[in-house]
């Protein structure tokens, strides 16, 4: 495992985080530079540094964390609508080698992303 992930520091709460939900399989917090009114991050528990380093193992908790985001869209009353996305590696726009799901509400979302 990575130690200095700052995700893992999170789960492991060696730092802190606007934590809104946890799990066994999966924790959400509060982006702390957020994107967009409502800007949670969903992580998996599990190390994951990339969605290309999913494998097939992991196809139960891939889905795990688009319900959780769905579940969080509507706790935090994104009910006019929400993006998801994931970004993988370095000119995907990843910047914690862990993967995660954003989950963007609270505005209307414009395409392209960028």
């Amino acid at each position: 495992m990575m130690t200095d992930n700052v995700f893992m520091k999170i789960i492991q709460r060696t730092i802190p985080a606007r934590i809104v939900y946890e799990d066994d399989l999966s924790l959400a917090f509060h982006d702390i530079h957020p994107q967009a009114p409502v800007h949670v991050l969903i992580i998996p528990k599990k190390e994951i540094r990339t969605l290309d380093d999913a494998s097939k193992d992991d196809q139960a908790l891939l889905g795990h964390l688009l319900l959780v985001a769905q579940q969080l869209a509507r706790q935090l009353n994104l009910d006019k609508g929400y993006r998801l996305v994931i970004n993988c590696k370095e000119q995907g726009g990843q910047t914690v080698p862990h993967l995660h799901v954003h989950l963007l509400g609270g505005r209307a979302m414009t395409w392209p992303p960028g």
